[in-house]
């Protein structure tokens, strides 16, 4: 983070450049399969390592960003690198680049690149930082299979505002005669990457039209071109999991080289592992600390799409098992404050708001208590999650509630720490 700026500069031009300086790892990856989107993008890489793996396959991953340390990134063959591998990787490619100007993304990028390139395994399941078109992992020439995750508004100092043009952006991941899943969208999202697909001769797999899924109270079901089956509700909790589930289930649909039976399927979907989306948590320090019979749920959403996802699922809960639900929120000025708590407002009663530690961009807890309240939502600003957790239980007085704690995967990574959180 001292060598290089975080601040992204769209292009890629200076992955080029690194790449060419390393041997072009990019062209020695195992297949890879490359997804873009707003939401959903590393639940979905869940699913997909969960059933792949439980199908006996080897499995690397790279996602962003990380929540407690940094080598989460980087899955190898199924194991989070280990961090002296970690460090002589990032010193071989600092030697490497030399002074040549370079992002922080870009040249971990390229780290990661290079690990994947020497390990042997049978898939890279890559993730888009942002955008697609000028990401950093774009790099990939001929991707097994591509997907497009839910898209709405975010990143708009980078992508802009308008809804198509973001879709655009997305959609730079699409290859010539490489299908594309396109998970559930709205309709002027999925028109227009439809056109984008057709513009690149991408073969479009598209929810609605070629594949479709349905819920019920006692599991859910899949359609599509390789037939129906039927399945427990997955590990994830949240209302729309069903929905990142069967994306993965599309994809799975073109990876033809890869056979997993229903049995592994549902073991994968039971198994999966996604720390910090719709995540409960049951021990640790800041756990300890509480009340037993609070349930306490850590969600990393920072936009109006999350925040809608969060309050449909905080509905649902409640229908079934009422409770008074708190919040404990923190985000960063770079995401549209007000709209994601306008999406909670019919499901939180009050709380607090906190800053982000190490994070320049992080809105004051003063600040973003106002936007909530702008939006209906009585929330009280404290200096820090801990004065925040011992004002929560001033409040509690004996009943039966909810805490989500929300804003920001920042934000969830400062409570993995300060809980002593593992994560494998």
């Amino acid at each position: 983070m001292a060598l290089h700026p975080k601040i992204i500069d769209l292009s890629l031009d200076r992955m080029w450049q690194i790449l060419e300086k390393l041997g072009h790892p990019e062209r020695q990856l195992p297949p890879v399969l490359h997804v873009a989107g707003t939401n959903g993008k590393g639940s979905l890489l869940a699913y997909l390592r969960a059933i792949l793996e439980a199908g006996g396959y080897s499995v690397h991953v790279y996602t962003s960003p990380h929540l407690v340390t940094f080598a989460e990134r980087i899955r190898l063959a199924g194991k989070i690198i280990d961090e002296p591998a970690l460090e002589a990787l990032l010193a071989e490619c600092e030697r490497i680049n030399g002074p040549t100007p370079i992002t922080y993304f870009e040249i971990t990028t390229a780290a990661a690149f290079k690990a994947f390139a020497e390990t042997p395994a049978d898939i890279l399941l890559l993730e888009t930082g942002l955008g697609g078109r000028l990401d950093a992992t774009n790099v990939v020439e001929k991707p097994i299979v591509t997907a497009i995750t839910p898209i709405s508004q975010d990143h708009a100092q980078y992508l802009g505002t308008d809804i198509v043009g973001i879709a655009g952006e997305k959609a730079g991941i699409m290859r010539s005669d490489v299908p594309v899943v396109v998970g559930p969208q709205t309709d002027i999202v999925q028109k227009a990457l439809l056109a984008i697909a057709t513009e690149k001769g991408a073969k479009p797999y598209t929810h609605g039209r070629d594949w479709l899924f349905s819920q019920s109270e006692e599991g859910w079901s899949y359609e599509g071109r390789s037939g129906k089956a039927s399945f427990s509700l997955p590990a994830l909790p949240g209302i729309h999991q069903v929905g990142n589930a069967a994306t993965a289930l599309a994809c799975l649909d073109h990876l033809r080289d890869y056979r997993v039976t229903s049995t592994q399927i549902e073991t994968g979907l039971q198994t999966v592992d996604w720390p910090g989306r719709m995540h409960r948590l049951t021990k640790g320090r800041i756990i300890d600390s509480l009340p037993d019979d609070l349930e306490i749920w850590l969600d990393g959403g920072h936009n109006p799409a999350a925040g809608a996802q969060i309050a449909k699922t905080f509905a649902n809960w409640n229908e079934k098992d009422p409770r008074r639900n708190y919040i404990i929120a923190g985000m960063l000025n770079t995401k549209d404050q007000g709209s994601f708590f306008n999406a909670l407002k019919d499901v939180i009663e009050s709380g607090f708001t906190v800053p982000i530690d190490d994070q320049v961009a992080a809105t004051s807890a003063e600040e973003l208590a106002e936007l909530a309240a702008n939006a209906g939502i009585h929330l009280i600003a404290q200096s820090s999650l801990k004065a925040a957790i011992d004002a929560l239980k001033l409040q509690l007085n004996g009943r039966r509630c909810r805490l989500l704690i929300t804003g920001s995967l920042y934000l969830a990574g400062q409570v993995l720490r300060e809980n002593e959180t593992e994560l494998n």
